[in-house]
């Protein structure tokens, strides 16, 4: 097929912290220099920060590394955070953890509760004004590559296809964009990461990527229930001690709460309704006295990486590098990311600078290197055996463990081991016929809310006519594997009832409501035999977080 070729030096796979990072360093770098640099930024939202979804408390820490002057130029931190305190849930009852109790690396005095949202918005703009050309409303669909196998740039997916994939009146095909060196920063679990991954062989010597799945809805709650800048982290109810996962109160802005909690993806339960556990939590006495009288506004939800430095793919590959949480730069305890995005999509930027000014060699070998000279992998490494003590060990053992090894390093104990991950988020299931059928709760419009009136705040931009984005491998194995093996675990853990088995012609058979999804991946890691593959769909599509 003809397709229309646009070429840079630079193009960034992602309009989130990482990828705007990288381009406004490299701009930065160039403009030092006296040199032009052509830097393309590729978003698949409908706007830069669309489809951006966090808790979110940032450490300003590379934010002061990129733009020292970042106050002065209007960055929308507007909420330091003041409180920051630490709760065990009981199904009644809740204690406050001592906060000297708490590793210094939980801590988050120095940080801002802020809309990830706007902060990418504004990093947008700023990269704009620097020269950066962004595109949004435009997926990445597949690499493109020379005839050595190396990666120089990427193809955008066509528009205007009906459900069978065939053209129609409004047809555009994708075109291909071309660049010295593609940055990948399109989140986590991305179709193209996964790509690249599979070519290169990046994840052969890692352990098996984890994630979790992170909900959060933005409430406007009652004047006196408010404390601006107050930080609460749950741990415990309405989880069992064998499943890992927590929540988060920020307060924030005007009157606003957000409300989040998150699951590890590694639990076994086939029953287990992540999207019912999170209303669940808001009916424990605590959370209802903050919220009753309040306005729930927002809701969304999205997988987050949990794996550590131990489950990192190779970073760097021919034409490229991955950033951010593309690559999975996540610290599990904190459930903090985007200073490391940011971080690294600066350190990339500069190992391609650096690169080209040495004659563009094939692999940025620099920046692997980089990354683990600096404060990212400082981190990183401290926390590195939280979550296999979870995994292995459990909610309270695992915490116990954790918190002491996190303790140990703070006073530059460094442990001589680092756990593995054994076993993939995807094989963890038990069978239904082995596991307890679990019961929740109605919900009851007021506190706790279906998925049906939680998506209508999502903001999803879909076109019905388009083909379904998300694939079956095999397309029995559904009714055939899933439903009586384990109950049809698809319906429960997807956030937005994409999923669902409906009778027909006497058999249950799987319906996929592709125009429900929000882009949370979480099918494309949890299913159990991995047959369903998240592609992304028309340009523009999906969520539009507005206010997150």
């Amino acid at each position: 097929m003809e397709r229309d070729i646009m070429e840079y030096d630079v193009l960034i796979v992602g309009a989130g912290p990482a990828g705007l990072s990288a381009a406004i360093r490299l701009k930065q770098l160039a403009q030092a220099q006296g040199q032009e640099l052509s830097v393309c930024v590729l978003e698949k939202g409908a706007e830069v920060g669309s489809h951006i979804f966090s808790g979110a408390v940032l450490d300003p820490r590379a934010l002061d590394e990129l733009l020292p002057e970042w106050k002065s130029r209007g960055a929308p931190l507007n909420t330091p955070v003041s409180k920051d305190t630490f709760v065990v849930l009981g199904q009644e009852k809740h204690w406050t953890v001592p906060e000297w109790s708490l590793p210094p690396l939980m801590r988050n005095h120095g940080n801002y509760i802020v809309s990830l949202g706007e902060v990418c918005r504004w990093l947008g703009t700023t990269a704009e004004e620097l020269g950066v050309e962004i595109y949004t409303g435009f997926a990445a669909q597949a690499p493109s590559y020379d005839e050595q196998g190396r990666m120089i740039g990427v193809i955008t997916g066509d528009m205007g296809l009906d459900k069978q994939g065939n053209p129609t009146a409004n047809y555009t095909p994708g075109i291909e964009i071309r660049a010295r060196y593609t940055l990948v920063a399109e989140g986590t679990r991305g179709s193209l990461t996964k790509q690249l991954e599979a070519r290169y062989g990046l994840r052969a010597a890692s352990s098996p990527a984890k994630y979790g799945l992170g909900f959060k809805e933005i409430w406007r709650v009652k004047p006196e229930n408010h404390q601006k800048g107050l930080i609460e982290h749950t741990l415990g109810w309405p989880l069992d001690a064998n499943t890992g996962g927590g929540g988060f109160l920020y307060h924030h802005g005007e009157n606003l709460v957000s409300v989040g909690y998150v699951v590890h993806l590694d639990y076994s339960n086939p029953y287990l309704s992540l999207f019912d556990i999170f209303q669940t939590y808001k009916t424990h006495p605590k959370l209802k006295a903050l919220l009753e009288g309040g306005e729930r506004i927002s809701y969304g939800a999205r997988a987050i990486s949990e794996g550590g430095i131990q489950s990192l793919p190779e970073l760097a590959f021919p034409g490229g590098a991955l950033l951010g949480c593309s690559a999975g730069l996540v610290n599990v305890p904190k459930i903090k990311g985007s200073h490391y995005a940011m971080k690294s999509g600066m350190l990339a930027a500069e190992s391609v600078f650096e690169a080209m000014q040495q004659g563009a060699p094939e692999i940025l070998a620099s920046y692997p290197q980089k990354l683990r000279d600096s404060w990212i992998w400082q981190d990183l490494s401290a926390v590195r055996n939280v979550k296999p003590y979870l995994s292995r060990w459990g909610t309270w053992v695992g915490s116990l463990l954790g918190g002491v090894e996190m303790w140990l390093s703070s006073w530059g104990v460094t442990l001589p081991w680092t756990l593995k991950h054994t076993i993939a988020d995807n094989a963890t299931l038990a069978e239904a016929s082995q596991s307890r059928q679990l019961v929740y709760a109605r919900p009851d419009g007021v506190l706790t809310f279906d998925k049906a009136s939680s998506v209508s705040l999502c903001n999803i931009g879909h076109d019905d006519q388009q083909p379904c984005h998300l694939k079956l491998t095999v397309q029995d194995i559904p009714e055939r594997v899933n439903l009586p093996k384990y109950a049809g675990p698809e319906q429960r853990y997807c956030p937005a009832g994409v999923y669902e088995f409906i009778a027909q012609e006497g058999k249950e058979v799987l319906q996929i409501n592709a125009q429900n999804c929000i882009h949370c991946k979480t099918c494309d890691i949890k299913d159990p035999t991995q047959n369903i593959i998240w592609v992304p769909p028309e340009g523009g599509s999906g969520p539009n977080y507005v206010s997150q």
